[in-house]
């Protein structure tokens, strides 16, 4: 049956322990999981304890984790350079530490390139070859801890190696590992594809993970995105993963800068929490109606 979670970049960049109210809200609200940002640069003893902690403390509510990251610039697995392509890997394992340990068993996001490094051109033959090896590198490694790689197209602001849904199903094709696997967002959906349903209909065979985010970042179901389609074509698919809701606002503010929010998108996180679960409810009820 489909989970739905709540991811924290309302409230974080990177989680901490002195979330605990915020958890303990979310499944109060009637959350079944939530999505963890991690935003440690290794997996130390230290740090791998503070994941252990964040874990136990969302499991003693009831809570189920999965968590999410992004892959910082200096560290690209599609660099000339090989030494940061090296350390992107070196990272991305990291990652999959502290994912481990906090009991998550699905990594996700725009694991395959820096987040916003451009060239100005399209990438390259060379680019797509090395990021797919490393990928498998690191799904080799992800299949050791039990993480399955969740891979996130974004849009064209943001990236240029993927960007739709034809070019995810070619990455996880051509990585060619069972933890390697897909998700899909409708944010970045609504500016790239021409049809979402048909996007998600793509992607379906390989899609471990769905983000539900409107098209400005705020609040689902108030916005222009059609969830009608979406959720059609998810039930097309017979997809029953994790669903979470995906959203930015003000604050953090380095996230904010980064995400180009320069106004409030919503009352509060706590508001957009419970409105947009109530919608994602609605909607999945008049499915199964139907």
């Amino acid at each position: 049956m489909t989970k739905l979670g709540m991811n924290l970049f309302a409230w974080t960049a990177a989680t901490h322990e002195y979330l605990s109210d915020t958890l303990s809200y979310l499944r109060q609200t009637g959350f079944d999981f939530v999505e963890l940002p991690i935003g440690d640069t290794d997996a130390g003893p230290a740090v791998l304890a503070k994941w252990e902690r964040i874990g136990q403390q969302a499991s003693a509510l009831g809570l189920g984790v999965q968590t999410c990251a992004i892959l910082p610039p200096d560290r690209s697995l599609i660099s000339p350079d090989n030494e940061q392509r090296q350390a992107g890997i070196s990272y991305l394992r990291a990652m999959v530490d502290c994912s481990a340990a906090a009991g998550s068993t699905i990594l996700m996001g725009p694991l395959y390139a820096g987040f916003c490094v451009f060239t100005g051109k399209p990438s390259t033959d060379e680019e797509w070859n090395w990021s797919v090896k490393a990928m498998r590198e690191v799904a080799e490694y992800a299949e050791t801890k039990g993480v399955v790689l969740a891979i996130e197209y974004l849009n064209r602001f943001e990236t240029y190696l993927l960007t739709c849904a034809d070019e995810l199903v070619r990455y996880v094709e051509a990585v060619n590992h069972p933890y390697c696997r897909a998700a899909f967002d409708t944010f970045h959906a609504n500016i790239e594809e021409k049809r979402i349903g048909e996007a998600i209909r793509k992607v379906a065979p390989y899609l471990v993970h769905v983000q539900i985010s409107e098209n400005d970042r705020s609040t689902p179901g108030q916005g222009h995105i059609n969830f009608e389609e979406v959720f059609a074509a998810l039930q097309d698919a017979g997809y029953e993963g994790p669903i979470a809701i995906e959203a930015f606002g003000i604050n953090p503010p380095d996230l904010a800068a980064a995400t180009h929010i320069f106004r409030p998108m919503f009352d509060s996180p706590e508001q957009l929490a419970a409105d947009g679960l109530q919608f994602l409810k609605g909607r999945m009820i008049e499915l199964l109606n139907n």
